[in-house]
Formats: C-alpha cells, sequence, structure tokens
C-alpha cells in the first residue's frame, strides 16, 4: 500500500472512485493507529503487572504497525511531511526497543502521546475531505407513514 500525503489535492477532479480509494486508505491507516494504540495500552499493563513475555509480545506489535506505516510512506509524492514522518516512525521504533529493553513507563507515555496525536490528526482528515456528491438522477426516497 502506498500513501500518498497529498491525495486531498486530487479531490478538486471530482473523480468519485479516486475519493472512495483515498477513504478507504485512510480508514486503513486509522485503523492501524488504533491497533497500535490498543497495544501499547496493553504493553502498559502487562509491565505493571510483570508480565515480561506478553510485554514483549504487545511491543512487538507496535513495533510492526510502526514499521508498516512507515512503510506505507510515499517520500516522493508525500514531501517534507512524508519525510517528517518517516523519521518520527525509525524514533518511535527506537524508543519501543527501549521501552523493552528497560520497562520504562516514561517513555512507553511519550510513544503513546506521539501516536495518539498522529491517531487524532488521520481521525480528522475525512473532515477536510469534500462530501461525496450524489450521482445525477439519483433520487431518494422517504416512505412516510
Amino acid at each position: 500500500m502506498r500513501v500518498n500525503f497529498k491525495a486531498m489535492e486530487s479531490y478538486g477532479d471530482g473523480n468519485r472512485a479516486s475519493q472512495a480509494v483515498v477513504a478507504d486508505k485512510v480508514e486503513l491507516i486509522q485503523m492501524l493507529f488504533d491497533g497500535l494504540i490498543e497495544s501499547l495500552v496493553t504493553a502498559r499493563g502487562h509491565m505493571e503487572h510483570g508480565a515480561t513475555e506478553e510485554k514483549s509480545k504487545s511491543l512487538v506489535r507496535a513495533g510492526r504497525i510502526v514499521i508498516g506505516l512507515q512503510g506505507a510512506l510515499d517520500l516522493e509524492k508525500g514531501g517534507d511531511l512524508a519525510r517528517n514522518l518517516h523519521e518520527l516512525y525509525s524514533y518511535v521504533t527506537r524508543r519501543l526497543v527501549y521501552v523493552n529493553a528497560h520497562n520504562d513507563l516514561n517513555v512507553l507515555n511519550e510513544v503513546q502521546t506521539l501516536m495518539s496525536e498522529i491517531r487524532q490528526a488521520w481521525r480528522d482528515v475525512p473532515n477536510l475531505l469534500p462530501k461525496p456528491v450524489p450521482l445525477a438522477g439519483a433520487t431518494l426516497s422517504v416512505a412516510m407513514h
């Protein structure tokens, strides 16, 4: 999957199929972030209860999601935003390794805060996109009882 972070610029052309594809990609990214945050929260619980193996599994899952997000970036078309996210994801990956090795809840908090902010930005993306226009000739019928 390639995510074009300038994809919203293409919405002016009225191409509904392109809009649907980008909307699906945005939804997928949102789902990945939800899984990432869930893994971080789970890791915290395991750390607090001394469940080392489960903590490691949760952090590895979180790391895989971050690497997947990083791999989805289109560094050519995405410009500075994609490059900045690439660097952020590299940083987060290093911090997750540190958390796993040192059981550092403060660093886990840092990662969770960073990723929650990015997740929120992705949740706001649909509000930035134009609303779909009904197809010409399509009518809505309302049944009145």
